[in-house]
């Protein structure tokens, strides 16, 4: 699996405060390892996000990703309430 990281998700992930990176870094190593890792509470997302895949942050912190092929595109970071506004 390769895992990449497009310009909006970096942009979003510098934007946030310390902790939250620490813990969206652990996050993606956790998916890297194991993508149906419990924890993550990993799920496809329905509507007009349908081409999404979100995992938890934390309690509110999400990150959507969409696949590629083999490669699976981190594209938004941020709450719930900012991501599905």
């Amino acid at each position: 699996m390769i895992i990449s990281y497009s310009k909006n998700f970096i942009k979003q992930a510098k934007k946030l405060p310390h902790p939250i990176r620490e813990q969206l870094t652990e996050r993606i190593i956790r998916f890297s390892t194991n993508p149906l890792d419990p924890l993550l509470r990993n799920h496809k997302l329905k509507g007009a996000w349908r081409e999404y895949g979100s995992i938890n942050v934390t309690g509110d912190y999400r990150a959507l990703y969409f696949l590629r092929g083999d490669e699976v595109i981190f594209d938004h970071v941020g709450t719930h309430a900012q991501l599905y506004e």
